[in-house]
């Protein structure tokens, strides 16, 4: 799991149990709270070696693309779960990781 959706369904279960307030009050946890939402974005980047190796070799050897699949296949529904709560950084970071999951499946189908 993403971290990104565990931040948003805490976020759901505090608007509707009446829990910590967002943001919080305490410093170190809004620190928290922005810090998860900037690796949700940084985070489909840590991909791009993969990427970069498959294509500057040219050689996909030892690369699962079963595996890239499904995490491309997988990213779809987080997409949709963000649009449908109006979730702006989760559609964005979705977004991300589809593109670059599949990049890394062409470029294994490309060169395997």
């Amino acid at each position: 799991m993403r971290p990104y959706a565990i931040y948003h369904i805490h976020q759901r279960k505090r608007l509707h149990q009446n829990l910590e307030p967002y943001p919080h009050p305490y410093p170190w946890v809004r620190f928290l709270d922005r810090l998860l939402v900037v690796l949700a974005v940084v985070g489909p980047l840590t991909g791009i070696p993969q990427l970069y190796t498959i294509l500057s070799q040219k050689s996909a050897s030892g690369v699962s693309i079963v595996s890239w699949s499904l995490y491309t296949l997988l990213t779809i529904p987080w997409i949709i779960y963000g649009f449908v709560h109006k979730e702006k950084p989760i559609v964005i970071s979705s977004v991300l990781w589809l593109i670059l999951d599949a990049a890394v499946v062409v470029a294994i189908w490309m060169y395997s």
